[in-house]
């Protein structure tokens, strides 16, 4: 089991080297759920599997990240949070600049959930 400090660290290496799929493998809750603004259900994601799928449906869409900029992780009781910057293009879309706050809150060792905030 890892520990919160490990976790938000661990998270920031990894999205910053786009491993993004690996950091759901590795870091995440069979049982996470993901709160964001752009699932057009309006409910929370939930599962490990469903998270995977929705990750790999965007990453598939997505033709070539430019930048990813992430802040040190503020840790506070059982959750973290990030500051991501990222620039992307996305097929049938153009380009895309993404400013947004992500909360995660950790249990036993995994991310539990997610909750992203789009400036």
């Amino acid at each position: 089991m890892f520990t919160i400090h490990e976790i938000a660290n661990r998270l920031k290496e990894m999205l910053s080297e786009q491993k993004f799929v690996e950091a759901y493998q590795l870091l995440f809750s069979e049982d996470a759920e993901s709160i964001d603004p752009l699932n057009t259900s309006g409910q929370p994601l939930k599962g490990l599997t469903t998270l995977l799928e929705r990750e790999k449906d965007f990453l598939s869409r997505v033709t070539t990240i430019h930048k990813i900029s992430l802040s040190e992780p503020i840790i506070a009781g059982s959750y973290f949070t990030l500051s991501l910057k990222m620039s992307f293009d996305v097929k049938g879309q153009g380009h895309m600049d993404v400013d947004e706050l992500c909360v995660y809150k950790v249990k036993e060792g995994k991310i539990l959930s997610q909750q992203f905030f789009i400036g």
